[in-house]
């Protein structure tokens, strides 16, 4: 055997395990695209890569770099193959070899409203500014830089008798961002964050890897790099940082209206009224926790997320909704020792949930560890039981907890009472 046999001979055994393994990830991601159009699973929520096919080589890069799986390859092409599950962090667009992705708002069929600003990140009403991922910047190095840059155009309106310079109101990237920069410039500053948790939608990322692929510029801090980062450690790193700068950060304080008045803005928020001299809105698309609005929602033993399902070992759990967060809550905590677990929703079925989320919670139904009460509605919550219409029938259900997993709602009436003026983005940047 010649040298030219041996070497045609490799190439073919390369050449067919290559094409043995393309074929194979077609398959499993035409299954999963498949399986996601039966689900209806077919409408990103926010933010979502949208491929180039006349540029994309096919290589799996971007779905290597994304930690949802929303992405695979079909015909030799990226796919986004399971759309609700993206989260928009970018990743993939880093990671693509030949430039083929993009990120967009929107699509044909549904558009997402964008706030209209400046260069400068002023919106139309004066004073008031916009960064980060309500302006349509979901990722997270340039939702920090565009805190920081935001500033330095707020920064240029100091003067005011107000009580702040700025005041901030969101804790994600670009509001910590904004927060050092204020610091650093020297500024009277607000700066409020409705959960009880710094991080803005990384807070609520998975337990999976995040991009960080290029260096982000924090005053006070200097130059940042990740490269790739879990959720945790940079959570943690953040929450360092707080400490080391003193930066003050006043949690479970929600905005609810701002005002013009005698050439400064009134906030008012759940908390007090303030004044200040210009405004940065900073916080994410997730929106305020959508409410039952129910006798007794008031009360502590009611959360709109969970954390630690470990937390509520051997007790009663109500959990409220039917998309794959109120799913994955309800999984997590029937796999806690003795945890009592109800499952209410209000329609006839869970149509819009991954099948990995469907399928265990049949089985942990099956094994008699989650109780689903579809087409119910919760009446009333008390100290030790709840009341819950079922097929018309009210009924009481012993109950330690409960935990609202409903949606959020956004805060685009309020920004347009504000009057600030939006954007209609049907899939484009």
């Amino acid at each position: 055997m010649n040298y030219l046999t041996i070497y045609v001979a490799v190439v073919l055994i390369v050449m067919t395990l290559y094409l043995r393994r393309q074929r194979r990830i077609h398959e499993t991601h035409s299954a999963e695209l498949r399986q996601s159009v039966q689900a209806g699973l077919v409408e990103p929520p926010s933010l979502h890569p949208v491929v180039d096919p006349s540029r994309c080589m096919g290589s799996g890069a971007c779905t290597k770099a994304c930690p949802e799986g929303a992405l695979g390859v079909v015909n030799g092409k990226a796919t986004l193959i399971n759309a609700a599950a993206c989260i928009g962090h970018g990743a993939c667009m880093a990671a693509c070899p030949v430039e083929s992705i993009k990120l967009v708002f929107g699509t044909e069929k549904r558009g997402i409203d964008i706030p209209n600003v400046t260069p400068h990140f002023e919106t139309n009403v004066p004073g008031i500014f916009i960064a980060g991922e309500l302006g349509g910047m979901g990722l997270i190095r340039k939702a920090a830089e565009q805190g920081r840059q935001a500033m330095d155009s707020i920064r240029k309106k100091k003067g005011s008798k107000a009580q702040f310079d700025v005041f901030i109101v969101g804790c994600g990237p670009a509001g910590l961002s904004a927060g050092l920069s204020a610091i650093h410039h020297q500024m009277r500053y607000k700066l409020i964050e409705q959960e009880d948790s710094l991080g803005g939608s990384v807070y609520h990322y998975p337990r999976q890897k995040i991009a960080m692929t290029a260096p982000v510029e924090l005053d006070l801090v200097g130059k940042v790099r990740f490269n790739e980062v879990q959720k945790e450690a940079l959570l943690d790193f953040w929450n360092g940082v707080v400490e080391k700068t003193g930066l003050q950060i006043a949690f479970r304080e929600r905005m609810e209206s701002i005002e013009r008045v005698d050439g400064h803005f009134m906030v008012r928020t759940n908390r007090g009224t303030y004044t200040a001299g210009t405004v940065l809105l900073a916080m994410g698309r997730r929106g305020t926790p959508r409410k039952l609005e129910v006798p007794g929602e008031e009360s502590a033993k009611v959360t709109y997320r969970l954390t630690d399902p470990a937390q509520y070992a051997g007790q009663s759990v109500l959990v409220v909704g039917g998309g794959d967060s109120a799913l994955e809550a309800a999984i997590a905590l029937s796999q806690e020792a003795g945890t009592d677990v109800t499952l209410s929703y209000r329609s006839a079925a869970f149509s819009r949930v991954k099948q990995k989320n469907r399928t265990l919670l049949e089985q942990q139904q099956q094994a008699g560890r989650i109780r689903v009460l579809l087409q119910s509605t919760v009446q009333s919550i008390h100290d030790h039981h709840v009341t819950i219409e079922h097929d018309g029938v009210a009924q009481r259900f012993p109950n330690d907890v409960v935990i609202v997993c409903a949606g959020g709602v956004l805060p685009t009436p309020l920004l347009q009472q504000i009057g600030i003026q939006f954007d209609t983005k049907f899939g484009t940047a």
